[in-house]
């Protein structure tokens, strides 16, 4: 019987060492590479192209995300599964649109992680109940006002919340005077608030301060 290859890719020795051992101990399971940071998993990816890859996120040098994204765009059939402590948005999302096949947590049975990794070699997606969960959320959300302004209203928006002022905003974020008074009147008319101060406690209510 022909195993699994597996390459597990985590900072944290003690991680690899318990994944690595339960994960040797099942029959079909084996794995041939360990890296300790995402840029050292996207050399060894090329150098063992194991069938399936065990990546964590928050790593030194590369996080998994730049790295699964990497690896990918050199070999688009690489099967990864995300193996991680963050239940965050901004990991979440990133990862999946990164290509990746899988996202489970540590917080799993070693067992599930045995039988998540099984499945992605045989092809299917694998996301944890609580990550399901998210994205459900997320793809039900209603829109708030927020959502409507661009990245650069953002940055000017957590100035205002700030107490800065125009010529301050404009220092900070290197635009000219005009171009801040333009943010600004975008991001009230958005907003419906009628002046800085409104627009500032939007900002610190919804937590984009």
């Amino acid at each position: 019987m022909k195993k699994i290859s597996l390459m597990l890719v985590d900072d944290h020795e003690m991680v690899r060492l318990g994944l690595s051992s339960y994960l040797n101990m099942q029959e079909d399971l084996e794995v041939v590479a360990e890296a300790v940071d995402g840029l050292d998993g996207v050399r060894k990816a090329k150098q063992y192209t194991p069938d399936v890859i065990l990546m964590d996120l928050v790593m030194d040098k590369m996080d998994g995300i730049a790295s699964s994204k990497a690896i990918l765009q050199d070999n688009p059939e690489m099967k990864i599964l995300i193996l991680t402590s963050f239940l965050d948005d901004e990991k979440i999302f990133p990862a999946l649109e990164a290509g990746v096949k899988g996202y489970i947590l540590k917080t799993s049975q070693a067992h599930e992680i045995a039988e998540s990794v099984r499945k992605i070699a045989m092809g299917q997606d694998v996301i944890s109940e609580s990550v399901r969960v998210k994205i459900y959320e997320k793809q039900h959300a209603k829109p708030t006002l927020h959502d409507s302004l661009t990245a650069r209203e953002v940055e000017v928006l957590k100035e205002i919340a700030k107490g800065l002022s125009n010529q301050e905003i404009g220092d900070t974020l290197f635009i000219s005077l005009k171009t801040v008074k333009t943010h600004v009147s975008n991001i009230l008319a958005k907003l419906q608030v009628e002046d800085r101060t409104q627009a500032a406690i939007y900002a610190i209510k919804h937590k984009i301060a």
